[in-house]
């Protein structure tokens, strides 16, 4: 059940390693809630939500395929490659775009919808969500500034 309930909230709380405390309490029927602060006069927990990072484990064939026509290039001769699985239509996905694009971070973007390299990944891979973001041989769910530069710098 406690790892149902940090699922839930990994899925609908914004995800970012210096967000305020988490909230956790019980009302006077018994029911759970969690917050980004305290009621009033009402004993809470601190709930720590770590960022969805961990190391890969190696997939056969995820290499990146620089210059080939169903991926989206940015900075594609760099020595350290980002890979990145997305859509077109998620906000995350476009915050990570934004973001590389941003700080001059080369990348490799499959779609997981369009690409036939980025349906079949992602399907090696087990992702259920997007995007998924390789860095070397760690991975992030998801996308926040934070944790992706936890993963970029220990490249």
């Amino acid at each position: 059940m406690k790892v149902l309930i940090y699922t839930l909230l990994s899925l609908t709380i914004p995800c970012s390693v210096h967000a305020s405390d988490i909230h956790k309490w019980q009302d006077k029927d018994g029911q759970i809630h969690f917050g980004d602060r305290s009621p009033a006069e009402t004993e809470t927990e601190i709930i720590t939500i770590t960022p969805d990072i961990y190391q890969s484990p190696a997939v056969e064939g995820l290499s990146p395929a620089f210059g080939t026509d169903d991926v989206r290039q940015n900075g594609a001769g760099s020595q350290h490659k980002v890979v990145m699985y997305s859509t077109s239509w998620c906000g995350y996905c476009k915050k990570a775009r934004r973001y590389f694009a941003e700080n001059g971070i080369p990348y490799v973007d499959y779609d997981v919808e369009t690409s036939a390299k980025g349906k079949r990944d992602y399907r090696k891979l087990g992702a259920q969500g997007v995007p998924v973001i390789l860095v070397g041989n760690k991975r992030l769910n998801g996308f926040s500034q934070d944790s992706f530069n936890r993963i970029y710098k220990l490249r």
